[in-house]
C-alpha cells in the first residue's frame, strides 16, 4: 500500500495536455467526487465538436494527482465570454482528494479568468464550495440507490406511476438497444422542435457513441407495430446509470412509452449489478422536475456557484428566462429541416 501523501507538501497546478489522458482518468475513475463529465475524452467533445477552447487544470502534490478541474471557455457575441465547467454536463466543478486542492484548483481558474478577460465563471458543482460566491438556485438533480432486485425496484415506485409501468408492460412495447444514432436522433430531434429547443447535431451523438463505447448506450422503445416512439441515450460510470438524452413522438404519452423506457432501463441496470439511478437534472417547476418526483426520487440542489467578473450579475441563459419565451414559440413554428440545419450552430452556445 502507497502511503498517504503529507497535506503539507505544496499543491500545484498546471495545465493538463494529451500525456495526462491515462493518469487524469485513473483519478476520475477512484475519486469519490468525479463523475463521468469528468472524463478526459469530453475535452475533444468540447473543441472537435462545439469549437470551444478548453483549460484543463490538472492539481498535484510530491507528483501525485490530487485533483482535477476541467474549464470550457465559451465566445458568444448573445452570451458573450466565459468559463463553465462543465456546459452540456448536469455535474462539474473541481474533482478533489482535499480541501487544499480545491483551494488551488479555484485560484488557478480566477487567474485564468482574470487573464481572459472573461465576464463569469461558472462551476457546476452537486455542494456548495464556495459560499460567499453567488449561486443559481434553479437546478436538482435526482438519485436514487438500486434495490439488487427489480421486482423490489418496482414496488419502490409510488403506486399510480407503478399502474403506469404495468400499463405499458402491458402494451407489449419492446426495447431495442442501437449501435447507430439514427432512430434516437429522429425522437430527439422532434421532441426538441416540440419544446422550442434547438437540437444538437446528430455528429455530437455520433461522437458520444465513438468516444465512450459501452459506456453511452441508445435504447429505443418500439411500438407494438414496430415503430419507434421513445428513446433514451445513457451514460454509465462505475456503478450508476445517468439516462441523459431523451426523445419521442407525440403518441408516445399515450402509449406510456416514456415510463416502459425508464422502467427498462431501471431493470437492465438492476440486472448488471448497478447501484445507483441518476435521473439527471431538472429545473425546478417543470413537467419534468415533476415526472421523476412521481417515480419516488427526492430532489437534491445543486449548487452551481459563479464568480462575476464584469457586472453585478450571475447570467440566467435558461429557458426558465421570460425575455426567450417569444423566441421558443417562434422556434416551434420552423420547419423541421430548418431546425435540424440550423439548430446546432445555435445549441453549441446553450451549455
Amino acid at each position: 500500500m502507497n502511503a498517504p501523501l503529507p497535506l503539507c507538501a505544496t499543491v500545484t497546478v498546471r495545465p493538463a495536455t494529451g500525456r495526462d489522458l491515462s493518469r487524469w482518468d485513473a483519478f476520475v475513475a477512484t475519486c469519490p467526487e468525479a463523475t463521468f463529465f469528468h472524463r478526459f475524452a469530453w475535452r475533444e467533445i468540447y473543441e472537435s465538436i462545439f469549437n470551444h477552447r478548453t483549460h484543463y487544470l490538472l492539481a498535484e502534490r510530491a507528483g501525485e494527482v490530487v485533483g482535477i478541474l476541467p474549464i470550457v471557455e465559451m465566445r458568444s457575441l448573445l452570451f458573450g465570454h466565459s468559463l463553465s465547467s462543465l456546459p452540456f454536463a448536469v455535474y462539474g466543478g473541481a474533482a478533489a482528494t482535499d480541501a487544499a486542492s480545491v483551494s488551488s484548483l479555484h485560484a488557478a481558474a480566477l487567474a485564468l479568468g482574470k487573464e481572459l478577460g472573461v465576464r463569469n465563471l461558472e462551476l457546476r458543482n452537486r455542494v456548495t464550495r464556495e459560499p460567499v460566491w453567488p449561486k443559481q438556485d434553479l437546478y436538482v438533480t435526482f438519485r436514487r440507490e438500486l434495490a439488487a432486485d427489480a421486482e423490489a425496484n418496482l414496488l419502490a415506485i409510488p403506486r399510480k406511476q407503478r399502474a403506469m409501468v404495468r400499463k405499458a408492460i402491458g402494451r407489449q412495447l419492446r426495447c431495442e438497444i442501437d449501435a447507430r444514432t439514427d432512430r434516437f436522433f429522429a425522437l430527439y430531434a422532434d421532441n426538441q422542435h416540440r419544446h422550442g429547443t434547438p437540437p444538437q447535431s446528430r455528429r455530437y451523438f455520433d461522437a458520444l457513441r465513438e468516444l465512450f463505447g459501452d459506456d453511452c448506450e441508445i435504447a429505443v422503445v418500439l411500438s407494438p407495430q414496430g415503430k419507434p416512439v421513445s428513446g433514451v441515450l445513457s451514460f454509465y460510470f462505475r456503478d450508476e446509470v445517468l439516462p441523459y438524452y431523451a426523445g419521442d413522438v407525440a403518441e408516445a404519452r399515450e402509449l406510456a412509452a416514456n415510463d416502459f423506457k425508464y422502467w427498462d432501463l431501471m431493470r437492465r441496470a438492476c440486472e448488471r449489478g448497478l447501484k445507483v439511478f441518476d435521473y439527471g437534472r431538472s429545473k425546478r417547476g417543470t413537467g419534468s422536475f415533476d415526472f421523476k418526483k412521481n417515480w419516488g426520487f427526492e430532489p437534491e440542489p445543486l449548487s452551481y456557484e459563479h464568480f462575476v467578473f464584469k457586472g453585478d450579475s450571475i447570467p440566467e441563459h435558461n429557458p426558465a428566462n421570460p425575455k426567450y419565451r417569444t423566441a421558443i414559440e417562434i422556434w416551434r413554428r420552423l420547419p423541421r429541416p430548418v431546425v435540424n440545419s440550423i439548430g446546432p450552430m445555435l445549441a453549441r452556445y446553450l451549455g
